[in-house]
């Protein structure tokens, strides 16, 4: 198979690490050239977008890093990793339900200040912190501002268990977050489940499991049927400018092309057949690339 160059939407299998999908797939794919956006723990199923070769350098310039989860909260334990696979570290009876959680969920929503957990990817000092948790050691952390867009109630699937979506930015932490809703009810808390329904532009609907992209590498319908999506889908929010051959071979050499007639702004850049160059920025006047994300000729 011949390797594509675009964003596979990967639906993450519990017990996977967002590394251990790259892994799997790098076979399948039939390239080392892979990356994802926004890793997801373990225990964590849903969207995983997957960067297949020259779409590896899009993954940091992702215009929406905005997630979207559905995450189920545990009242009456607290772990030392925040969720369900973690040492329970604390029980106590739960003496609050639905109305109590309710009551204190838009404290929650807004900017705020978050702790990252030790075991996490956050590196301080150039260790990442789970390192350190994994020997038993606490290193000293600062709040880190994020955002809760919103947070919808969605039911309880069983007695002690809440079930909320969170719409937030790049950087949330929702077992944290579980853990401070748990305080504020007066309750420890831990996260049972999590989901993630979408990342940045892309949804749980454009996802394929594993055993599916494995099958289609197989058959050949990966490559053939559009399972990879465009490397300017992450750009699509961008307007779209069309550049003649003159203007393009400038863009190639890095050239910046003066008094060219369109606003200021940044662009998706499209050859005159249509194929996608990459990304350029117009100011001043000047229409200077950014990033290229095609082969030159």
């Amino acid at each position: 198979m011949q390797t594509p160059n675009g964003i596979l939407p990967v639906d993450k299998p519990a017990g996977w690490t967002s590394f251990d999908v790259l892994a799997k797939l790098r076979g399948a794919l039939g390239t080392r050239k892979l990356g994802h956006a926004g890793t997801l723990d373990p225990m964590a199923t849903g969207v995983l977008a997957v960067f297949i070769g020259k779409a590896t350098s899009a993954a940091d310039r992702q215009l929406d890093h905005d997630k979207t989860y559905e995450a189920t909260l545990r009242l009456g334990i607290r772990t030392d990793t925040g969720d369900v696979t973690g040492t329970v570290l604390e029980s106590a009876p739960v003496t609050v339900g639905e109305e109590d959680l309710r009551a204190v969920l838009p404290r929650f929503v807004g900017e705020l200040m978050q702790l990252p957990p030790m075991y996490s990817a956050v590196k301080i000092n150039g260790q990442p912190l789970y390192k350190a948790a994994r020997k038993g050691q606490t290193v000293e952390r600062t709040p880190r501002p994020i955002t809760v867009y919103s947070i919808d109630y969605l039911g309880s699937p069983a007695p002690g268990n809440y079930t909320l979506r969170v719409s937030c930015s790049k950087g949330t932490y929702i077992r944290v977050l579980a853990e401070d809703i748990g305080a504020a009810l007066g309750v420890p808390a831990t996260l049972a489940a999590l989901r993630r329904t979408r990342a940045g532009v892309f949804g749980i609907g454009q996802c394929h499991t594993l055993p599916e992209i494995l099958a289609a590498a197989e058959s050949g319908a990966l490559a053939r049927d559009g399972w990879v999506l465009p490397i300017e889908t992450v750009f699509a929010p961008l307007p779209a400018l069309t550049v003649n051959a003159g203007v393009k071979a400038h863009l190639f050499n890095g050239c910046p092309t003066s008094h060219y007639p369109a606003a200021e702004g940044r662009y998706r850049v499209y050859a005159e057949d249509g194929a996608f160059l990459g990304l350029a920025a117009v100011a001043g006047g000047v229409l200077r690339v950014e990033k290229l994300f095609c082969e030159r000729n």
